[in-house]
């Protein structure tokens, strides 16, 4: 069974639904995002597509980073 992730969602949303969210977030170079009061205050309006746009990370490194670790990932 595999995990679904929603691209359109915020990070804290997403990091509230699965706490994996974040391990795979820190992987990517989201270090920052892992830090709870980041997550509290940018992480509430923050989706991942924008906080990629502003780390300079590719979407498409972080769809495969996702999609490597099993989720489903919906746009």
């Amino acid at each position: 069974m595999s995990k679904t992730i929603d691209f359109r969602k915020t990070v804290l949303e997403l990091s509230q639904q699965d706490p994996d969210f974040l391990v795979t977030m820190k992987e990517l170079g989201f270090h920052d995002i892992a830090n709870p009061v980041m997550l509290r205050t940018a992480g509430r309006f923050m989706t991942l597509p924008k906080g990629a746009r502003m780390k300079g990370i590719s979407m498409e490194k972080v769809r495969e980073a996702f999609e490597a670790k099993g989720y489903q990932i919906v746009e």
